[in-house]
């Protein structure tokens, strides 16, 4: 059953439940899933729902369209990352809301998982893609500092040689490889996509609802001895990042971006 949409203008994000799996879908595919405040909120609403739901035994999350998301949206990324916004942390921060989720996360990988997007990705307990699935940290490129956790959770998951590559290069890493590195467990045609995420989902209800959410939590707390407090120190480096840019600074960040936009544009 889907919930959250009673006609007129479709909502930013689609929430359904199948038997116990609940399937959190990004839906602004024009937008290529990009993250305004409104996604952000509605986001971490969702997976909120997902915490008072005690009947939901795993969650699939993944993006309408072509792409799972393509990052934050521009239009409110000064907001956030300047602190007008108090994200970070919060009952509104998404990635804050899915740490708290006592039931697995599946990402399901269905398109271009672009720097924040790839955060929320690596946010998810594991990863399955499409062959369409590619993954891209352009933090390095636009002057954005991470703050989801990336800096921190990519080299723990395919190692620091890797990470340095990705995050260092701002290259797009292909489905191929990022199964080959091990950030996706596994890949499968974009028609199965949804299907295989169903079928891993259905496989973990079927377990011992108590069992799987103590297994989670032991495997959680063991890798986040000392990763905590990376993640800490990776926000509070970000914030005092952006406390230091003037609005001039960003400006010219903002048209730099705009203009390899224009730019690949041109060229296609």
């Amino acid at each position: 059953a889907r919930r959250g949409y009673s006609g007129g203008e479709p909502p930013v994000v689609l929430v359904q439940k199948e038997k116990r799996v609940t399937v959190i879908t990004l839906n602004r595919p024009k937008q290529l899933n990009s993250m305004n405040l409104e996604l952000i909120q509605a986001i971490a609403k969702a997976f909120e729902g997902v915490r008072s739901d005690k009947d939901c035994r795993a969650v699939i999350l993944t993006g309408a369209g072509k792409a799972f998301s393509a990052g934050v949206d521009l239009t409110t990324a000064a907001d956030i990352f300047q602190g007008k916004v108090n994200l970070f942390g919060t009952p509104i921060d998404p990635v804050f809301q899915m740490a708290q989720v006592t039931v697995p996360i599946i990402g399901a990988v269905n398109g271009f998982a672009i720097t924040g997007g790839f955060e929320l990705a690596l946010n998810c307990d594991f990863l399955i893609g499409s062959t369409e699935a590619k993954f891209m940290d352009t933090h390095a490129k636009f002057g954005i500092h991470p703050a989801w956790g990336l800096s921190q959770i990519l080299p723990r998951l395919i190692g620091m040689g890797r990470a340095m590559e990705v995050s260092m290069t701002a290259n797009p890493i292909d489905a191929t490889t990022a199964e080959k590195w091990g950030l996706l467990t596994r890949v499968v045609p974009a028609s199965e996509l949804m299907p295989t995420a169903m079928q891993l989902a259905s496989a973990i209800a079927s377990n011992s609802p108590d069992l799987v959410r103590r297994y989670k939590k032991v495997i959680r707390d063991g890798l986040n001895r000392g990763l905590a407090d990376a993640r800490e120190m990776e926000k509070q480096c970000g914030l005092d990042y952006y406390k230091t840019m003037t609005p001039e600074q960003f400006k010219k960040m903002q048209e730099f971006i705009a203009g390899r936009s224009a730019d690949k544009d041109k060229k296609k």
